[in-house]
């Protein structure tokens, strides 16, 4: 008998030990205001033992990501502002920004804001010069999601009419953020009813000391990448796979960002710093380790998993302080960074690349993990 309850004693702990481990986040929901005809604006707050994270419907935005360092002291991360009305008026990326929100339904660019599929050429808004940059003007990120709360997180879906923004097809997208164990995982799916191309990405702006202070150039950083692909003047990729060795490009082993971002180097130049697509090597559409980033004064470390083929590093090159974020802090140049896992920028024009056709019947599923510690 006293053997029994001993098992028995043992048992219960363990179930409640399995209680307090798979505890489930809270997900909460607030008013944050009015888009200027009406529509209103959530923001869905969530929040593990770790980690919180506020998610807005206008543009999907990471609004705000508290992570705690070393001593346990939280603060947030990402770039971001204190108002609807600020995310309203920088909703077209003052400086190309695009800060924390959904992109689509083209992440990166399109040369010349134009593409052929099926024969017929289709023609993009263009607001990056002569090019379309992450959907054009009128994307994914400033248009209100419809949501609701699900287990660990929020569910946003969004109709993308037939013609919307030059694409064919009326294309059905959902994304799921869930925040589990300091993990941020955001989960796309999307289905079309006429032949159209995708790439969907998140824009989240990252300064792993919290934002606002100072730059990123002493992150380490490390990418799982042996190639990336090269760019032009106008930072459209040339369409070669160019191996990383013996460039400033070569993260497989950890360096700080800043140590080589000035190097003389003609694709450094081209970008003013790093802007530029990796080749992951793990792209076999499984989840995976694709990136690490490390700030040493904080201990805060972010891993970034994805399904994905690629990844975008952006260091901030064309911030210029004359963003006012959260706080009134001022956003300068490499004042964080971005690392958005795609697939490639131009891939509608370039065969070679990882196709981005999404066909009726066809299901698109991608998933992305940004997973919080510190050491």
């Amino acid at each position: 008998m006293n053997t029994l309850k001993t098992v028995l004693a043992g048992t219960l702990g363990l179930v409640l030990c399995a209680v307090i481990v798979e505890a489930q986040t809270n997900v909460t929901k607030q008013s944050f205001g009015k888009m200027p005809d009406g529509t209103p604006v959530d923001i869905f707050t969530l929040r593990d033992d770790l980690v919180e994270a506020r998610i807005m419907t206008y543009g999907g935005i990471v609004v705000s990501l508290k992570v705690p360092d070393r001593g346990g002291k939280s603060d947030d991360v990402v770039l971001g502002f204190d108002s609807l009305d600020e995310y309203v008026a920088n909703s077209n990326g003052k400086n190309g920004a695009f800060i924390g929100a959904l992109i689509g339904r083209y992440g990166n660019r399109i040369a010349q804001g134009s593409f052929t599929l099926d024969g017929k050429k289709y023609h993009l808004p263009l607001n990056n010069g002569p090019h379309s940059l992450h959907g054009g003007p009128h994307g994914f990120n400033n248009v209100v999601w419809k949501a609701v709360a699900i287990e660990n997180g929020v569910e946003l879906s969004y109709l993308s009419k037939d013609g919307d923004a030059g694409y064919p097809g009326n294309l059905s997208t959902v994304v799921q953020y869930s925040l589990r164990g300091g993990d941020l995982r955001i989960e796309y799916s999307a289905t079309t009813d006429k032949d159209t191309v995708l790439n969907l990405t998140s824009h989240s702006y990252f300064n792993l000391a919290g934002q606002g202070k100072g730059d990123i150039l002493n992150h380490q950083l490390t990418v799982r990448a042996s190639r990336f692909t090269p760019v032009d003047s106008e930072l459209i990729p040339t369409g070669e796979l160019k191996f990383v060795g013996g460039t400033p490009f070569d993260f497989r082993k950890p360096f700080k960002v800043g140590e080589r971002i000035n190097a003389d180097d003609e694709q450094l130049h081209l970008g003013r710093g790093y802007d530029h697509n990796f080749v992951l090597d793990s792209a076999d559409g499984k989840l995976a380790e694709a990136a690490e980033v490390y700030e040493p004064s904080s201990g805060r470390v972010m891993r970034v998993l994805t399904t994905e083929p690629g990844i975008q590093l952006y260091t901030g090159n064309f911030l210029d302080g004359s963003i006012k974020g959260k706080g009134g802090a001022a956003y300068p140049r490499r004042s964080a960074l971005c690392l958005e896992t795609q697939h490639f920028p131009d891939s509608p024009n370039h065969p070679n690349f990882p196709s981005t056709e999404l066909k009726p019947g066809e299901r698109f599923h991608s998933v992305t993990v940004y997973s919080f510690s510190a050491r």
